[in-house]
Parts: C-alpha cells; structure tokens; sequence
C-alpha cells in the first residue's frame, strides 16, 4: 500500500497533484461548454448526451482520453 503522505512529497511539481477529475470537468465545462469540449476531444460521453456522470465514469476507465481531457484542463489554467 502507499503512504498518502508519501505520494504528495513524490509530486511536488505535478500541477494536476489534488486536483481531482470531477474539478477538471468543471472547470472546462464552465468555460467551454460541453459542445466545445467535444471538438477539442472528440469522445462519445462530451458529444452525445454529455453529462457529468457518463464523462467521469468514461474518462476513469479510459487513460487515453483522460490524458488528453487532462491536457486541456493544463493548457486552460497556463492561459
């Protein structure tokens, strides 16, 4: 098992560290919308009846996606 403790001084520099995935979708949500969302990552859950709960459990099981969803976030919060 892993020491939480441990994890935060392993990630000091990691700018996702805390920042959990429900945050991220709101925050681009927020600011771009769902239908946005979809052109800059073109997955089912942001452009067919897209809802908190369908991209969260979608972007859980799906690194690629979520890696993509997560660079977004980034280069929103460099602007």
């Amino acid at each position: 098992m892993s020491d939480p403790e441990k994890e935060i001084e392993q990630q000091p520099n990691n700018p996702l560290h805390g920042v959990k995935l429900l945050e991220i979708l709101q925050a681009l949500e927020d600011v771009y919308g769902w239908e946005e969302m979809g052109r800059r990552v073109n997955i089912r859950c942001f452009t067919h009846d897209p809802s908190m709960g369908s991209s969260l459990k979608f972007l859980r099981r799906t690194p690629w996606a979520r890696n993509k969803v997560e660079k977004m976030y980034l280069d929103l919060m460099r602007k």
